[in-house]
């Protein structure tokens, strides 16, 4: 539940307003409302790190507000609560006003939800499922170069769950839509809160199948068969891109000894 921050109080500080979080000297930052600046403003813990409180508060600090991007590299258990607070802060401002009534909502004090006092409907944060998949083919792995993405980073396909899909039938959807690939022995691997804005990527792993490999420009600028010994540019570490990666290259480096 949201309060007045003390001068007392102390931890890590998501300061989030559209998306964006505070990130003085390119960090999150961490000591005591004081020191921060923080007093004054409202804020709540939304989870700990290390014994410390991680606390969120929803206000535009307007000087070095960045994307959570940024810290990406940062401990991967700081960073998704750091993406949680974003996320939350995101959800709260999109639901001022329920969507079945028109009427002013207010938080709920008891969970994350927003409240309707009108049609007393309960909305809670909404969670976008997607899928990423590392495809395996002898001792190559197939890598693409995202139209989405501002930097030369070459990383394994993902996409979003459609209505009505199963996990497996988006994997073997996104692929072919995005690559002319068709893929088998798909494998569950493990899954990541992703913040932009608000997605849970599930990893899986594949092997080729079959089809001649074709791009769709509009999702991606280039994509190839990579030995694994020769790869190009790749995702930071912490993500569960590279953790698919390494993973597939290990496979290929066994199976080529």
């Amino acid at each position: 539940m949201e309060r007045a921050i003390k001068s007392v109080d102390a931890g890590w500080w998501v300061v989030s307003h559209e998306q964006k979080i505070w990130l003085p000297n390119g960090e999150l930052p961490y000591g005591t409302a004081e020191n921060c600046g923080l007093v004054g403003s409202q804020g709540a813990i939304i989870g700990e790190w290390q014994g410390d409180p991680v606390w969120l508060i929803r206000e535009n600090r307007h000087d070095q507000m960045g994307s959570i991007r940024q810290i990406i590299d940062i401990d991967s258990g700081l960073f998704q609560l750091a993406g949680r607070g974003v996320q939350l802060a995101e959800f709260i401002r999109s639901h001022r006003y329920c969507g079945y009534c028109g009427h002013e909502m207010h938080l709920s004090s008891r969970e994350n939800a927003c409240l309707c006092g009108h049609c007393r409907q309960r909305y809670y944060p909404q969670i976008a499922p997607c899928i990423i998949v590392a495809i395996r083919r002898d001792d190559k792995i197939l890598l693409a170069q995202h139209a989405s993405h501002r930097n030369s980073i070459y990383t394994v396909l993902a996409g979003f769950v459609e209505v009505g899909e199963t996990l497996e039938q988006a994997v073997a959807r996104e692929v072919m839509e995005e690559s002319s690939v068709r893929v088998k022995n798909l494998r569950y691997v493990t899954s990541q809160p992703w913040p932009f804005p608000h997605s849970l990527m599930m990893a899986f792993m594949a092997e080729y199948e079959g089809g001649e490999l074709q791009i769709d420009n509009n999702e991606l600028i280039d994509a190839d068969w990579f030995r694994y010994d020769a790869l190009p540019q790749l995702p930071p570490a912490g993500t569960v891109a590279r953790r698919l990666i390494e993973d597939t290259v290990a496979l290929c480096r066994a199976a080529d000894e």
